[in-house]
This record gives structure tokens, sequence and C-alpha cells, in this order.
């Protein structure tokens, strides 16, 4: 494969991921939109990774921290989704807005 194709995958899933947190309104959604963009990120990292020094595994050792920081992330994004539907039954983006310092 070429660094080409690794890029058009990067940004698919980037422009997929852009417009599932624009148009979403579900707070689950758009946290689900936000991962995409952010694993299209990485299949970039990756591949420029491979395309500078393709014999090296620092690469792929820096992509699996960043995917294990993104678990992570997104575990601790629905725990806090989780808290918010439990407390005040809110689901939607619309409805989180006035909860700024709720969380605090």
């Amino acid at each position: 494969m070429t660094l080409e194709t690794f890029l058009l995958l990067a940004a698919a899933l980037f422009c997929v991921g852009l417009f599932g947190a624009l148009s979403q309104q579900s707070v689950v959604m758009l946290m689900m939109g936000l991962e995409l963009m952010i694993n299209g990120v990485v299949v970039a990292a990756a591949g420029f990774w491979f395309w500078v020094s393709p014999g090296l595994p620092d690469g792929q050792v820096l992509v699996l921290v960043a995917i294990t920081v993104m678990a992570l992330e997104m575990a601790m994004g629905f725990a806090v989704v989780t808290a918010l539907f439990r407390a005040r039954d809110v689901d939607m983006t619309d409805e989180a807005g006035d909860l700024k310092g709720w969380l605090l």
C-alpha cells in the first residue's frame, strides 16, 4: 500500500467523523464522530511513520499508546454521559448546554 492510500483512508475517516459530530444532537453519536476523527488522525500518523521509517517499531508503539489513550478517554466520556442521563435524564446536546457548572 502506498502513502496516498493511507492518507485517503485517514481523510475519509476524518470527514465521516466530522459530519457525524456536526450533524448529530445525541451525545453518544457526537462522541462516536469525535472518535472517528481521532482514528483518522491516528491512521494518517501511522501511515507517515511507516513511510518515514518502515523498519522501526516506534510508530507501532505510538499508535498502540494513542489507541489506549483514546479507549480510556471514551470510557470516561461515556461515564459522564451516563451520569448526566441518570441525574437529569439528559441525552441531547441542547439539553446538556445549561449544565456547565454541574459536573465541577
